[in-house]
């Protein structure tokens, strides 16, 4: 009678396990690849062409030990007298599975937030109230003359905090949608079938920013360079112009980027961008500079948006809190005027696999601008905020607006400021873009799928297409050293 009922709960329990393997695989969860933890480390020889094989689908948040368990359900069960519902003792296993997990994480996120609020004590000159620190190298307006038609929307004090910004130190619980079905995932390089090991980044790519040592970012202006700054004020992006397209390196390419780019200036700029497009377009810039300024976009990775993006650029996207347009001096000479429909490109898109040689990225904080990292997402302390400082190449050919690289017609000057013979100094545009990120190794940067969201890789692009006339109140500004 007793291995009657045994074989009876074993049948009992081989069936509604059966039954949930089905609803797992028929169902077809998306995968959250959002709600995937950044790994500890990267995977090994990133960037190289490796042989895959398709695993078998997997959903998301189906712990990958989960059948192990399940299979030592019947052996506890088997061992009591009593007739029990074998479908409540499965389902009873799987939430206190679930529950162990849900205070690990928990655990993990407390002592993460402890780590931080013990760094806080240390922070130095944070901002207030989400305001981006009035810094004279990220924030070249605190000295800036008064400009009675300037635009105050444009200002980096306007941008406060949303209130839909929380800090948090870990991924929550999927928020996917249902009913969707699940594409196959990517392998992974580590060979364990994860479909978070190969998105990126790494626990490796950040770094909390008093650990960067502290450097002169600029070189020193001798007698004969030009001092002056000018702003072009453009807002945000509050317009929502974004695309993955490049007219520039992939002109008339739709999603020749392979990442989303958030667009200020030109309202135009897409894949077909021509020189009379943009001349004939609206702009959001003041004083009539019709220039297009593009960037790849920040996401917050802890919220679970985009996730069928083929190029696994998830996450919610992040709204740049301020955007910095400055034009500066040279440090040997006086500048020139830029042409107009002059193309510029800063840093490299596939540096993580291409090499260091044109990357430009450089990540700081607010209050901490003498502190770039080259290569790492940057922790900042409670109340500063993250900073791209992007600058662009300086040192024009007298000829060209483009190139076949889109580099050799405009170079970077030397260490010391001066620009290679042959070339004359051009106003240098540096971008600097703030952002309010969730706390600890929580976001990244859009980037080519093969390069892991390697913060190595940012990036910006920029056509000049200002009016002759405002671009000889740029350089007669820089020259003069006057800010602007």
């Amino acid at each position: 009678m007793r291995s009657r009922r045994m074989a009876a709960a074993m049948s009992a329990l081989a069936v509604v396990a059966g039954g949930l393997v089905s609803a797992a695989v028929v169902g077809g969860a998306q995968p959250a690849f959002a709600d995937c933890e950044i790994t500890e480390q990267r995977p090994p020889q990133q960037g190289q062409q490796q042989e895959r094989e398709q695993p078998e689908d997997q959903p998301q948040d189906q712990p990958q030990d989960q059948p192990q368990q399940q299979d030592e359900a019947p052996q506890d069960q088997g061992n009591r007298d009593q007739e029990q519902d074998q479908d409540q003792g499965a389902q009873q296993d799987q939430e206190n599975q679930n529950q162990d997990g849900r205070q690990d994480q928990d655990q993990g996120a407390q002592q993460d937030q402890q780590d931080q609020n013990g760094q806080d004590q240390n922070g130095q000159s944070q901002n207030q109230g989400g305001a981006l620190v009035r810094d004279p190298v990220a924030d070249p307006e605190a000295n800036q003359e008064a400009d009675p038609e300037a635009d105050p929307e444009a200002s980096a004090e306007t941008f406060g905090r949303r209130d839909g910004d929380r800090f948090r130190n870990r991924p929550t619980p999927s928020r996917r949608p249902s009913g969707s079905a699940s594409p196959s995932p990517s392998p992974s390089p580590t060979g364990n079938g994860s479909d978070c090991d190969d998105i990126g980044p790494f626990v490796s790519d950040f770094v909390d920013i008093r650990q960067i040592p502290a450097r002169r970012l600029d070189a020193r202006i001798g007698r004969g360079g030009s001092r002056g700054t000018f702003v072009s004020r453009c807002g945000t992006n509050g317009e929502g112009h974004n695309n993955p397209d490049n007219f520039i390196v992939a002109p008339g390419v739709r999603n020749g980027a392979h990442h989303l780019h958030d667009y200020v200036g030109n309202l135009s700029a897409d894949a077909f961008s021509t020189d009379e497009s943009l001349e004939a377009a609206d702009t959001t810039c003041r004083l009539g500079d019709k220039s297009t300024y593009f960037w790849p976009v920040v996401r917050n990775r802890l919220v679970d948006e985009n996730v069928e993006d083929p190029d696994r650029n998830v996450g919610q996207v992040l709204r740049p809190r301020a955007v910095i347009l400055q034009f500066r001096g040279n440090a040997t000479a006086r500048v020139v005027a830029m042409p107009r429909f002059l193309r510029l490109i800063t840093g490299d898109a596939k540096a993580a696999t291409n090499g260091p040689a044109n990357a430009r990225a450089g990540w700081s904080c607010s209050g901490f601008t003498n502190r770039v990292s080259p290569d790492k997402y940057p922790l900042c302390p409670r109340g500063s905020q993250v900073l791209r400082i992007l600058d662009f190449p300086s040192c024009w050919d007298g000829q060209n607006t483009d190139s076949a690289n889109h580099r050799t017609h405009v170079v970077f000057p030397d260490q010391g400021g001066a620009c290679p013979q042959g070339t004359q100094p051009i106003p240098q545009l540096r971008m600097t873009l703030a952002y309010s990120v969730p706390r600890g190794p929580s976001f990244a940067l859009d980037a080519f799928p093969e390069q892991l969201h390697n913060p190595v890789t940012d990036h910006g692009d920029f056509v000049n297409v200002m009016p002759e006339r405002l671009m000889s109140t740029v350089v007669n500004c820089i020259n003069r050293g006057r800010r602007c």
